[in-house]
């Protein structure tokens, strides 16, 4: 998966199954770009997300699972 920023926030590319995903914030380009510095996605998410807006990073990175753009470990 390879991330290209853009104004919105950036295009996610999946290689492997050629899908493209727009990221339409700043702060969930950020939180995925640092999923491998941390051992979960909670860890992740405490580090980088506001507390009252977790809910709304759980659903888009389930989103992207989904989407096989991310995968889990």
């Amino acid at each position: 998966m390879s991330l290209r920023d853009e104004a919105f926030g950036a295009m996610a590319y999946h290689h492997g199954t050629r899908r493209l995903v727009f990221l339409k914030s700043r702060e969930l380009v950020a939180l995925v770009r640092t999923l491998d510095q941390f051992d979960s996605a909670d860890q992740a998410m405490d580090a980088v997300v506001e507390s009252g807006q977790r809910d709304r990073y759980v659903t888009a990175l389930s989103s992207l699972v989904a989407s096989e753009i991310l995968c889990g470990r």
